[in-house]
């Protein structure tokens, strides 16, 4: 685990030489390829390039799940007042993170980012780095060991005051087999009342017959496997919480910015208040 509070101060090291397979492509490269990030392989782009042919709204559909980020830290640092944040599956840093959209408004926010990847852990260390009256810790974790994240989370967060847990992009990677809903129960459950849930999560019912195609090359050339879900199912992770307006909508319909473009892109994305 690297530690960086107080403006950057470091601590701790878990891999100060991470292992990265480059003939396996991982799902945290190849996005960062689609968001036009330059830490990735060869396997990466390539399969990145063979979803945007079956898909070719895929770069569309990432970017605009990555503004949904933004826009929803925003709300709840502004709004919500929420000043900790506990980021799981965060992925390669790239513009607008959550430590620097919260920072901004709120100097004194707090952030947790949980990631698998070591590549993401080597960039991590370089760029992640709080705003001198705040404090941002990166966990090298898979998120279905969320006692070691929870656990790790608290040297940073909290847990008597609210958290906001982001779980944008990632739920995807958790087969049903593994119990999705019962890991966000989990994570609901450490969270005091007034805390929020963000989740972002890729659809199978817009643009589905493009998204099957892609899930299913996906799955053929990665290690892990990946699920995209349809609207009731992604509802399911809400389930005894009050999803705050406009409620459970594509990535684009989520309080976009004036004169943004809401055709619906293959996400579905929702933020809800815990208790």
């Amino acid at each position: 685990m690297t530690i960086q509070q107080s403006g950057g101060e470091r601590g701790e090291r878990a891999h100060d030489q991470p292992q990265v397979d480059t003939s396996v492509p991982h799902i945290a490269r190849v996005y960062d390829y689609w968001l036009g990030g330059k830490d990735n392989f060869a396997v990466d782009r390539e399969l990145a390039e063979r979803f945007i042919r079956a898909d070719p709204m895929a770069v569309a559909g990432v970017r605009s799940n990555r503004a949904f980020l933004g826009r929803a830290v925003h709300y709840l640092t502004t709004e919500a007042g929420i000043r900790q944040f506990l980021d799981i599956g965060t992925g390669i840093p790239s513009a607008n993170n959550t430590h620097e959209v919260a920072q901004r408004a709120a100097p004194s926010a707090r952030v947790v980012y949980v990631d698998n990847d070591p590549i993401v852990l080597v960039h991590a260390r370089a760029l992640l780095t709080s705003h001198p009256d705040g404090a941002t810790d990166y966990l090298e974790a898979d998120l279905r060991d969320t006692d070691a994240i929870l656990a790790a989370a608290r040297r940073t967060l909290d847990f008597t005051k609210p958290v906001a847990v982001l779980l944008v992009g990632v739920l995807h990677c958790i087969p049903d087999a593994d119990d999705p809903a019962g890991i966000v129960r989990t994570l609901v459950a450490a969270v005091p009342p007034g805390s929020y849930l963000a989740i972002s999560h890729p659809a199978s019912d817009i643009h589905a017959e493009a998204m099957a195609q892609g899930a299913a090359m996906m799955n053929r050339a990665m290690a892990g496997t990946i699920t995209f879900r349809a609207r009731d199912q992604v509802a399911r992770f809400f389930d005894g919480l009050e999803l705050v307006e406009p409620g459970l909508v594509p990535t684009t319909q989520w309080r976009p910015l004036p004169g943004a473009d809401t055709t619906p892109l293959p996400g579905w994305v929702g933020v809800a208040r815990i208790g």
